[in-house]
């Protein structure tokens, strides 16, 4: 339920109000806008009256919602949520790209990467130290050592870092990690959601490989009825019956989310694709579809690379891909970070 107050409704009245329904137990996730102030309930609002409750002279409309996401549902909180990651601006008009590579393998890598990433305007480092893979045989990742080594590459280039945890058990090495990511193959693993949603720290959601919107947007309300509203949701395509391709990038799920959610919305064209030459058309897309952001992976040698080199891009290529990419940001309004 929805309750939206008039302007002229004083600090007071407001207070007085939510207190009571807070003592009726339910939650209340306040949104004030420009030119709008309204709370969400959330809990068992079945029993409420919603005339007698549109009838307090403050109160300008009541609304049931009947989707099941509630801190995540734009009706709760109408304008575009701004995610920040250690200064960088992520939402609205903001727009940010992420870039490094799928594995950290060693430090000249990872800091070489960097400092190219970030000369040709990349506002986040991502690169991988704990790896799902498909099969056991394939490279997992170096973990602790990999965390070590992208701090590293932090403090060589004042980068945040974006990485991604497999369980639970290996929170407390990521407390020096700016942005936690949650893998496509764990966007249902509901205890990780839940221990994420305790932490004061953004999080980067990536869409499993066959979950539909609703059910994405579920796993954000885990983490967000936790108390962690820093939800970043990140498209990176969709098992299909479409063989050309690693995965199908659904771009129509960005504009289907600006409507749904006021969570920001990144691409990772990498992964979609899993071709490096599709990496810069599909950007261009997604930045015409309205995303906020960008997921790239980017290699020093990617024909060595130690997992995803075909998806990779060189750090030329993806310097001639930002010349395009800070074209075509600026072109439908967004500032890159």
């Amino acid at each position: 339920m929805i309750i939206i107050f008039k302007k002229s409704a004083s600090e007071e009245q407001i207070a007085t109000f939510t207190e009571d329904l807070k003592s009726q137990g339910l939650g209340i996730h306040e949104s004030v806008g420009e030119n709008t102030h309204l709370i969400g309930l959330v809990g068992d609002v079945s029993k409420l009256d919603v005339d007698q409750l549109a009838a307090n002279d403050f109160v300008e409309e009541v609304k049931r919602i009947s989707e099941p996401y509630k801190a995540a549902n734009r009706k709760f909180h109408p304008d575009d949520s701004t995610i920040e990651v250690k200064g960088v601006k992520i939402g609205g008009c903001n727009f940010a790209v992420m870039a490094g590579p799928c594995s950290v393998e060693s430090e000249p890598q990872i800091i070489g990467v960097a400092e190219a990433v970030k000369s040709s305007g990349a506002s986040l480092l991502r690169g991988g130290a704990f790896k799902p893979r498909t099969s056991p045989y394939s490279f997992q990742g170096l973990r602790g050592e990999g965390l070590e080594l992208l701090c590293a590459a932090r403090r060589a280039t004042g980068l945040p870092i974006v990485t991604e945890i497999m369980n639970t058990e290996d929170l407390p090495l990521f407390e020096d990690v700016d942005m936690i990511q949650v893998g496509a193959r764990n966007m249902q693993n509901f205890e990780l959601l839940k221990a994420l949603g305790t932490l004061d720290k953004p999080i980067l959601l990536k869409r499993g490989l066959s979950a539909t919107i609703e059910e994405w947007l579920m796993s954000a309300e885990y983490i967000m009825a936790g108390g962690n509203e820093k939800v970043i949701l990140c498209e990176r395509g969709i098992r299909t019956f479409e063989p050309s391709m690693r995965n199908t990038l659904d771009l129509s799920a960005v504009p289907m989310l600006k409507a749904k959610t006021h969570l920001p919305v990144v691409v990772d064209p990498s992964h979609a694709a899993g071709i490096a030459w599709m990496v810069e058309p599909l950007s261009m897309a997604a930045i015409a579809a309205g995303a906020d952001g960008l997921m790239i992976e980017v290699h020093n040698d990617p024909k060595h690379a130690l997992s995803d080199g075909a998806q990779s891009l060189t750090p030329a290529k993806f310097d001639a891909v930002m010349q395009k990419v800070k074209a075509t940001a600026a072109f439908f309004g967004k500032t890159l970070n």
